[in-house]
């Protein structure tokens, strides 16, 4: 995939959270949401260009250009917008992408740039005051769609699993979970019974399907649960899984856990 990491900041860490979950918002899945972005990590006013709080995120697509688009999207309707927030580059790379080269625009010619160590950034004249948006950020090939499954007696004691499962592997930098809470009810398989549908319910991994179909599950599994992961390189996917796998396993089977697969 292709991929790049902005840094949002603002005038406390709420507000840089605010931004980030909107600009984040609907990006599961390349399948139907054009992107898959997360929240990275928070960052604290000593790791952020403008000395305030803020909040590291990461963009994932299948294209460059698709990639543009949703920056330009995403930063323009949900950080640009956001009270007292600013934008800037989390990634330098021989391919730039427009960040704030496209949003100045909408300063309609109000907009100005400085040039600061050797950076551009533009000021946009907002009602508020001003939007402060680096120039561009960096885009880099990356990998998408690592994953693993967690089999479970129950759908509690999956769910409690894929947490213990998520928080460790946001300890991990360089990668995100890009679904719902980073875990995925719905596994899908790809193709379907109907024309057009791309990908469908892994129906082998369905409980309620258990005798019905060719199932992957024993009488024992009740429940079943998906991790994904987008990472910024295949390392970083690794040591994610690998986090994951473990806090899973540590609960074992005393708390229902059977099995691991993917």
């Amino acid at each position: 995939m292709k991929a790049t990491r902005i840094i949002v900041t603002a005038h406390n860490q709420k507000w840089a959270n605010i931004a980030a979950q909107a600009m984040t918002g609907f990006a599961t899945s390349v399948i139907a949401c054009g992107c898959e972005a997360g929240i990275e990590r928070e960052l604290s006013a000593e790791e952020t260009p403008d000395g305030r709080v803020g909040v590291s995120i990461l963009l994932f697509t299948m294209s460059s250009d698709k990639l543009i688009k949703q920056i330009q999207n995403r930063v323009g309707q949900c950080v640009l917008t956001c009270p007292s927030t600013a934008c800037f580059a989390g990634l330098y790379t021989d391919k730039p992408a427009p960040l704030g080269k496209n949003l100045r625009y909408f300063g309609d010619g109000w907009q100005i740039s400085k040039v600061i160590a050797g950076k551009r950034y533009w000021r946009i004249p907002v009602m508020e005051g001003e939007f402060l948006c680096e120039e561009t950020t960096g885009i880099t090939s990356a990998v998408g769609g690592g994953n693993f499954l967690i089999l479970a007696k129950t759908p509690e004691q999956a769910l409690i699993a894929s947490e213990h499962a998520i928080e460790a592997m946001r300890q991990v930098a360089g990668v995100i979970m890009p679904f719902p809470g980073g875990v995925v009810r719905s596994g899908s398989k790809v193709g379907s019974k109907y024309k057009g549908l791309i990908a469908s319910s892994n129906h082998a991994f369905c409980p309620t399907l258990k005798g019905q179909v060719n199932s992957e599950l024993d009488n024992n599994v009740g429940s079943v649960l998906e991790i994904v992961i987008d990472g910024l390189t295949d390392t970083a996917i690794r040591e994610a899984t690998r986090a994951g796998i473990q806090a899973v396993c540590q609960l074992g089977k005393a708390n229902g856990i059977l099995r691991i697969s993917a």
